[in-house]
């Protein structure tokens, strides 16, 4: 398994970005979906990416359990895979075919709010005698309101956090890392668990525009202005959080010349006992489960705050659905119910955003790693992806700059002309 598989994940979506709004400005917000309701049941199409093809089955558990506690509701459930998914959504809404409700990640969620492609929530919400807003994380509700409206249901997330081998640390003498650690208590232990002699390196972060802007915050700084019409990611917050990565690079990390091209060579040089810390998510721990070592997880570090990569999918109604609050009524029981819960735990499917973090007691309760409360902690303190309609333009810009800079060119100059580049995108 690639060591950022969401992060490949979302690259490819971001580079239909444009196409997807230029679709969906041209579609007319009249279209219809289909008519079903037949003999007093409604069905309710759901297209979705995540559940196949390795949870098609527990995604049919759920359905099955739907309907029976809905008999006046039928679900129809249409799968793409996600590197044809996004393209599929936009043609369906374009041809006036598109399914009552759908899955959307973070990014394309902004996407398709901007359009007027997704139905406010409210009044489908106040006609469901079962939603209870309390039992989703706020701020996993927060991240799916555009505009103030909520337009999408949370559905399930995963996040980064800072992973770690206690085998490397107790060698050391260095005591393990604490929710209470900041940058520079990484950087002290980093420089004490490194020996390049023996091939071990003290930390792993990639050098790039997912880590960057989730480090930009950590400092304390944002990554565009509130009003989203110019990039503030070349401020003092940060520029030292671009030293805070190139800095790794050849001192406590390998260089990028050393990773070069090699396929999962984090994951590879953790797995090995070679590496100390690593900045990874919580889909890492099925494939560390067997390592001969013992390690655990922390919420990652921040500087002036706390700030994590949260990757999450939502699911929506269509607006041009004529079944909005069947449609609703299902979203409902998929991201809140008990047998949503449990199938996603049994299964290792990504976690439900529940507020109450009892509830996610059977995987808070696995081990290894001992400390995985720190996922859920992560989802409190989250830090949301810039989206903007060219938004592979500015990944590249970003990345290219981190690039030069890693190189040895002055950051703040860096930064101050890709922050020129990304404005003239906004």
């Amino acid at each position: 398994m690639s060591a950022r598989p969401r992060l490949r994940l979302h690259r490819a979506a971001a580079a239909l970005i444009t196409v997807a709004a230029l679709v969906l400005a041209g579609c007319s917000k009249g279209s219809a979906t289909k008519d079903t309701s037949e003999g007093g049941v409604t069905t309710v199409r759901y297209l979705t990416f995540s559940a196949a093809p390795d949870h098609l089955d527990d995604l049919n558990g759920i359905v099955a359990a739907f309907e029976k506690a809905n008999p006046d509701v039928k679900i129809s459930v249409q799968t793409a895979p996600y590197k044809d998914y996004f393209t599929q959504l936009q043609t369906s809404i374009a041809g006036g075919t598109v399914a009552d409700a759908f899955e959307l990640d973070y990014q394309n969620f902004v996407t398709y709010a901007q359009a007027g492609s997704l139905a406010d929530l409210a009044g489908p919400a106040a006609n469901d005698k079962a939603w209870q807003p309390s039992v989703l994380s706020p701020a996993a509700l927060d991240a799916f309101k555009h505009g103030g409206k909520q337009y999408a249901l949370p559905e399930s997330f995963s996040t980064v956090v800072l992973i770690y081998n206690k085998a490397l640390f107790d060698a050391a003498g260095v005591a393990y890392p604490t929710s209470d650690w900041k940058w520079s208590d990484e950087a002290a232990a980093a420089q004490k668990l490194t020996n390049k002699a023996k091939g071990v390196y003290g930390d792993f972060q990639p050098v790039s525009f997912y880590e960057f802007y989730k480090a930009v915050n950590q400092a304390g700084g944002t990554f565009l202005s509130p009003d989203g019409k110019s990039a503030r990611f070349n401020s003092p917050q940060g520029v030292a959080a671009a030293k805070w990565l190139i800095g790794k690079s050849g001192t406590t990390m390998p260089t990028l010349t050393e990773i070069g091209n090699t396929p999962d060579f984090d994951t590879n040089l953790f797995k090995s006992g070679k590496l100390a810390m690593w900045h990874n998510g919580n889909w890492q721990f099925d494939t560390l489960k067997d390592v001969p070592f013992g390690w655990d997880v922390v919420v990652e570090p921040g500087d002036a705050q706390k700030a994590s990569a949260v990757f999450q999918n939502a699911v929506a109604v269509s607006a041009a659905s004529s079944h909005k609050d069947a449609a609703f009524r299902w979203l409902n029981y998929l991201t809140t119910s008990e047998q949503t819960v449990t199938a996603r735990i049994n299964s290792s499917w990504e976690l439900p955003p529940l507020a109450d973090a009892s509830k996610l007691s059977g995987y808070l309760s696995k081990t290894p790693p001992a400390n995985r409360k720190a996922v859920m902690d992560a989802l409190g303190k989250q830090s949301l992806l810039p989206v903007i309609a060219k938004e592979q333009q500015m990944q590249d810009i970003v990345n290219n700059a981190l690039t030069k800079a890693a190189g040895g060119e002055d950051p703040q100059k860096i930064l101050d002309d890709a922050a020129k580049q990304v404005t003239a995108l906004l």
